[in-house]
């Protein structure tokens, strides 16, 4: 089976397994076909985020959120033709189907330009305690605990280093010659690394004031150093430059059951019983991007945590927006969680999907 044809998707598939789909082939991109292998339409990431931020069922069908017009291209296309029509309309990917409107194909933008390098400076945070995983933490910074092999920070540095980027900081605290020890400068990996070492904890946005606001020319990316994700980073990247704003934080969807039935009420007058409802939400993914002007408006030695940096950007009335994160996300905040890492890592369920 040919790479494109495993981002296939059957009509009628509930939203849940195209997802699955998405994420599996690594594409981008998933294609939704008839029997016949007509193409119908295509969902992407950002068909599937606007999907989850109207907070579309995962049980609704694909057909209902793909896009049912998306531009193709035809067999005999040359490379020319397909970057034209790619740079016209902003798109990714190109689907390519035959005179009879048969899937037969799939063209990347990346794969026409080959790999592109990015500026933007990338900020991993590594300097926390990990209290709620000791004794693995006595003699161990919590992001170089090792899953599948290597060091959780080492996994995070790879996936952008896969996407393009070069330029990194590294946040220290706790044990930081463990550190800098293992990833030196990074020329080891072909890039640059530099790192801020806070005498006393500041906080993820403290931090900030401790870097070279001079050299922060880019969106800077700022991720916790204790993730596992297959975050596609040039989604992320995109969507920051197309929506004007200080600062993108990715979200993840949370789903909670309520363990009885909920009563609705008018006052002493039963109005409706709903048993065991779902409750919905989104939360904080630990993986932002920020305008230059917003990390130097942090000053040196100030102690303060993102959400608070970021709600008093919205309490200024500058925009900030949310990128929901559908891809692989682990939090490694406790053992149990540790623990379904190496499950996972093994199983191949969070492999790099830049």
């Amino acid at each position: 089976m040919k790479r494109w044809e495993l981002a296939k998707v059957d009509s009628g598939v509930p939203l849940d397994t195209a997802i699955e789909v998405l994420d599996r082939a690594a594409l981008r991109i998933a294609m939704v076909v008839d029997p016949a292998g007509k193409l119908l339409g295509t969902l992407t990431d950002g068909d599937l985020r606007r999907a989850l931020i109207r907070h579309e069922p995962m049980s609704v069908p694909v057909d209902q959120v793909m896009n049912p017009a998306p531009r193709t291209a035809g067999s005999r296309w040359s490379r020319e033709q397909m970057l034209a029509v790619m740079e016209q309309h902003q798109l990714l990917q190109l689907p390519i189907v035959d005179s009879d409107g048969v899937l037969i194909g799939l063209e990347s933008l990346h794969d026409l330009l080959n790999t592109r390098r990015y500026d933007n400076p990338v900020f991993l945070m590594a300097g926390g305690f990990g209290t709620r995983l000791r004794p693995l933490t006595d003699n161990c910074p919590k992001p170089m605990l090792k899953v599948g092999g290597r060091p959780i920070l080492e996994t995070i540095l790879d996936h952008f280093i896969k996407a393009g980027f070069h330029r990194f900081f590294i946040s220290t605290h706790y044990m930081p010659e463990v550190i800098s020890d293992y990833f030196g400068d990074g020329s080891q990996w072909g890039v640059t690394i530099r790192y801020v070492h806070e005498d006393e904890p500041l906080g993820t946005g403290g931090a900030l004031g401790l870097l070279p606001h001079e050299e922060i020319d880019e969106p800077l990316f700022l991720m916790n150093g204790d993730l596992m994700t297959s975050l596609n980073v040039h989604g992320l990247l995109e969507f920051h430059k197309e929506h004007s704003c200080s600062a993108t934080m990715c979200v993840r969807k949370y789903e909670y059951q309520v363990p009885y039935g909920v009563i609705e009420s008018d006052g002493h007058r039963i109005r409706a019983m709903v048993e065991k409802p779902k409750q919905s939400f989104f939360i904080n993914a630990g993986i932002y991007l920020l305008e230059p002007s917003l990390v130097r408006s942090v000053s040196a030695g100030t102690r303060i945590d993102m959400p608070s940096l970021l709600e008093a950007e919205i309490a200024e009335g500058r925009e900030v927006n949310m990128f929901p994160v559908h891809e692989y996300w682990l939090d490694i905040g406790r053992m149990d969680d540790f623990n379904k890492a190496q499950v996972e890592v093994a199983d191949g369920l969070s492999s790099d999907r830049s």
